[in-house]
């Protein structure tokens, strides 16, 4: 197993964000993160050039994007326990659901949006219902992979439910409408 500084993940995510306290503050409040003082630093030119997020058991870093940089979108999955009450503090916060919980390989998924233009994929993991979740030998459920070469067989669309086409169909138009925030003002 490699080797970690205590109470950090092996792949710990890096946001950069314009208004990065705003984000800090949007995070501690939706998951409850826990900001880490110590590890604030600050750049010559007074923004953040990093801080420590600690949300369970994982850190994620934040800092202030240079106005001179392009915007790079985060993509974060986290495990929570209520889904329903994350989403209401995303949106409490600005957020913007993109997909409503829904049923997913005995998970429940859903996602939001943040004001700075970052997807956050939120689960709540039923281990109970095990038996439903994707296999790592390849993209089926229970672990068949997919049999036949004709078109729409061995990709997701050959198992498709409700559900996976609301699923995919939410995500592809929060990414088509994915857009710089500081457009927007």
């Amino acid at each position: 197993m490699t080797q970690t500084p205590g109470g950090i993940a092996v792949i710990a995510p890096f946001v950069m964000a314009d208004r990065a306290q705003d984000l800090i503050d949007f995070i501690v409040h939706v998951f409850g993160a826990r900001d880490v003082p110590e590890a604030r630093t600050m750049d010559a030119d007074g923004l953040i050039l990093h801080s420590e997020l600690i949300i369970g058991d994982s850190m994620l870093t934040v800092a202030d994007r240079k106005p001179h940089w392009p915007f790079t979108p985060a993509f974060l999955r986290v495990y929570v326990d209520d889904a329903d009450a994350v989403l209401a503090r995303a949106e409490e916060r600005g957020g913007r659901i993109v997909t409503r919980p829904t049923d997913f390989f005995g998970d429940v998924f859903s996602r939001f949006q943040d004001p700075w233009g970052n997807l956050w994929w939120v689960y709540v993991h039923h281990p109970q219902d095990a038996d439903q979740e994707w296999s790592a030998e390849g993209a089926h459920p229970s672990g068949d992979e997919g049999e036949g070469e004709g078109e729409g067989e061995g990709d997701w669309t050959s198992y498709t439910t409700p559900e996976l086409e609301y699923i995919n169909s939410t995500l592809m138009q929060a990414m088509d409408g994915l857009r710089d925030p500081r457009d927007a003002r």
